[in-house]
């Protein structure tokens, strides 16, 4: 029986890595729960067997319950009825099997009724959710919205609403409107304080939110009359039992088909306040986004490798000529390709999850007690480097699920392109990731000043620094070369100080950004499991050079004057 757990030892590695160390003393508070809680580990070897048990059990649900339902949740879809919408008969099946494997609010502390999970184990379950059914992932992956209301909200929310979605009530974030896409700071939600009715009374009308009939909303509205900016926005909790809101339509798109997307009208729906007001975009949203790009890289990972997997199943198979297409070198290298993406990839999602987990665990502690200066050192470190590397997690896998869905469909050939397999699916699921929780584009904006500033140039070469094994010395050597590259190229475009030149080229200078590190991270865990690592580190080093070098070519050239050609006509 297939286990997306058991089957993937890449998963297990990234398990043991030596931050995990640091991070279980954190998540754990030196195991204070073992005393409490019957389930709680008492050491770190424990709780690593209890996070191993958990993915086993999320790779059985996920391949032998999700993935088998998911043509079936892909055909049938959400329906609106009277103002609501209603799951595909299959996706209540796989609520149930997730709800009674206690697969939901797993990030929650225990005494909400969580398991305490750290994100970089979540995120493997999220990957693994998303191999079997990205649109299903969706609606499961959205319960880390409770991190945003564990994080801001008062007392008296969290022991309210977390317990719930600990067992198993769906959440969503309603933050899109008509006229606010990636310009959140544009929403004109009302929210006004009722005196009569003691809370606040929402109004207005929000678009592709994702799970929109869910039982726990987040939501981005306009508190401060008068204001047209983000200063004026608020995040509230609403919960769709207090009634008030509406499924207006739901949203015929091309994948992802099990999740709803929904526009939603508020009509004096009432509300609380979560946090403070106008920080509902400043501060809140951008905790809440950050998350779920996290939780977007994890699910490209997850589509990568079901696309990889249908390429290479069929290519085995597959005979034309009287021989196996897995024998053609254009087939092989496409293989090889796409899985030196997937693997690279992956080191870059659990690397940024794991930045994130320890800078996340010591603001927890912040709420108990003072940190000392060495935990508020390590956490302003941590903080800084998920923030930096959450774009490229996000960026990068995003783009390579669409490489990959792509010459999953091209190794099928003809039968790519019939319904019947599966790979025509995962190719119009993966199409959202780079376009839904921030463009590319918009990661590209969010990494540039990492850029310019040094930071990740500084990273590179601390990484250069690191010991690997002897054979793949000449590999890691490859790489500085072409970091040096990269450092003239970045002072190429500071030195130019043309911002349109800077915008136009900053694409280039986060892909090479990523794949440079992705390169360091791959060669890393090939030191560490080369019969896992070693061949994917030699493929994505020679595809890194080919990049590169292109690019180091082309901002070498280019001129501010040749702007004009590149305008549209």
């Amino acid at each position: 029986m297939a286990n997306y757990f058991l089957d993937s030892p890449e998963l297990e590695f990234h398990l043991h890595h030596p931050l995990m160390k640091r991070i279980v003393e954190l998540k754990e508070r030196n195991f204070e729960d073992k005393d409490k809680y019957d389930d709680a580990p008492v050491d770190h070897e424990d709780a690593i067997e209890n996070y191993k048990q958990l993915l086993e059990i999320t790779g059985d649900i996920t391949a032998n319950v999700i993935e088998p339902n998911s043509e079936s949740v892909d055909e049938e879809g959400p329906h609106l009825v009277d103002g609501r919408m209603v799951y595909a008969s299959k996706t209540f099946e796989n609520l149930d099997a997730t709800r009674k494997a206690g697969l939901w609010g797993i990030s929650m502390p225990r005494r909400y009724g969580g398991l305490n999970l750290p994100i970089t184990p979540y995120s493997m379950a999220s990957e693994m959710m998303a191999t079997a059914d990205a649109g299903f992932q969706n609606i499961w992956s959205l319960q880390d919205c409770i991190e945003t209301l564990y994080e801001f909200g008062n007392e008296e929310q969290r022991e309210k609403y977390i317990p719930r979605v600990c067992q198993g009530e769906t959440m969503s974030m309603d933050l899109t409107e008509p006229d606010a896409g990636s310009d959140l700071q544009s929403a004109m939600l009302k929210a006004t304080y009722s005196e009569k009715d003691g809370c606040w009374l929402i109004n207005g009308v929000k678009r592709f939110i994702t799970n929109g009939d869910s039982d726990i909303h987040l939501v981005l509205a306009r508190s401060e009359t008068g204001t047209k900016d983000g200063r004026g926005l608020s995040m509230f909790i609403y919960d769709k039992r207090q009634g008030g809101v509406t499924v207006r339509h739901i949203e015929n798109k091309l994948g992802i088909h099990g999740s709803p997307t929904c526009e939603l009208v508020y009509k004096d729906a009432k509300a609380e306040l979560c946090g403070e007001t106008r920080l509902g975009l400043i501060k809140y949203v951008m905790a809440l986004m950050n998350g779920a790009r996290l939780g977007i890289a994890a699910q490209s990972v997850g589509v990568s490798q079901a696309a990889y997997t249908e390429g290479l199943n069929y290519a085995r198979e597959r005979r034309q000529f009287e021989t196996n297409i897995i024998d053609f070198p254009a087939v092989y290298d496409m293989l090889s390709r796409m899985k030196a993406k997937l693997d690279a990839g992956r080191s870059i999602l659990y690397q940024t999850a794991r930045y994130v987990d320890i800078y996340k665990a010591l603001d927890d502690i912040a709420r108990e007690r003072k940190l000392t200066p060495e935990e508020r050192a390590e956490q302003k470190k941590y903080m800084r480097l998920a923030d930096a590397f959450t774009p490229l997690a996000k960026g990068m896998n995003s783009e390579y699920a669409n490489q990959n869905a792509y010459d999953a469909i091209q190794i099928h050939g003809g039968s790519g392109f019939i319904m019947e397999y599966k790979s025509q699916r995962l190719y119009r699921d993966a199409r959202i990731f780079s376009i839904y929780e921030g463009t590319t584009q918009l990661q590209v904006v969010a990494a540039i000043r990492y850029i310019t500033n040094g930071t990740y140039l500084g990273i590179m070469k601390e990484m250069l620094e690191e010991e690997v094994a002897d054979n793949l010395k000449p590999l890691k050597e490859r790489v500085a070369k072409l970091v040096e590259r990269y450092e003239e190229s970045v002072n190429n475009v500071k030195e130019c100080g043309n911002q349109d030149r800077q915008d136009f080229l900053a694409r280039r200078l986060y892909e090479m950004t990523a794949e440079l590190f992705m390169s360091l991270l791959i060669i890393a865990d090939a030191s560490k499991a080369p019969e896992l690592f070693e061949k994917s580190a030699n493929v994505y080093v020679r595809m890194t050079e080919e990049a590169v070098i292109g690019s180091h070519a082309f901002i070498a050239n280019f001129k501010v004057e040749d702007l004009e050609s590149y305008k549209a006509r």
